[in-house]
């Protein structure tokens, strides 16, 4: 990671131990829900847009996502059901989510690629989710339901995400992490 300072990688730890302390109960909820009542399970998959989204909109940094995607990850392995595909989880999460940040070459941090990402990621989640674990087997409308909560659950932790970075921005938090713009001075 080229020009990655301290300040930027402990910004990331941070964010990242976060995230992956909120992921642990929100897979727990999602995991225990799921075969029962999907679209009630679909609500916890905004927690994994708010940790991302604070890392990427607080720092404006190539790979903030996915660096703090990884970290979480590992921070939830031990305590999560799951185990080792958390990790997974989180580091795709977050690469799907920064895809609109990597194809403008990180130059544009503009607020609707945010949700773009976030609407990528979730609609991909959300047909897996029916796919992988089965759920033909519901109602049809239980499975609208369910890729409803999954696509408006992860926009509503974006929306969260952005709120929060924001506020700390303003708060001066990981003011020398952040990227810095053309035509500011170093130092």
């Amino acid at each position: 990671m080229r020009n990655a300072s301290t300040a930027y990688l402990l910004t990331c730890a941070a964010i990242g131990v976060a995230t992956g302390l909120l992921t642990v109960p929100a897979t727990a909820f999602s995991t225990a829900l799921a075969p029962i009542a999907p679209p009630v399970a679909a609500l916890a998959y905004g927690a994994w847009s708010i940790g991302f989204v604070v890392a990427l909109r607080l720092l404006e940094r190539p790979g903030a996502g996915v660096l703090t995607g990884l970290l979480s990850g590992l921070v939830a392995m031990p305590l999560s059901a799951t185990g080792p595909a958390i990790v997974v989880t989180n580091v795709l999460y977050a690469l799907l989510l920064e895809l609109p940040f990597l194809l403008a070459l990180y130059r544009r941090w503009h607020t609707w690629m945010y949700y773009a990402g976030t609407a990528v990621v979730a609609t991909l989640y959300a047909v897996w989710s029916v796919t992988a674990a089965d759920m033909q087997s519901f109602a049809p409308w239980m499975l609208a339901a369910f890729v409803v909560v999954a696509i408006a659950s992860p926009l509503v932790g974006t929306w969260l995400g952005i709120l929060i970075a924001d506020r700390l921005t303003r708060a001066g938090v990981a003011r020398t992490a952040r990227r810095r713009r053309a035509g500011t001075a170093a130092g």
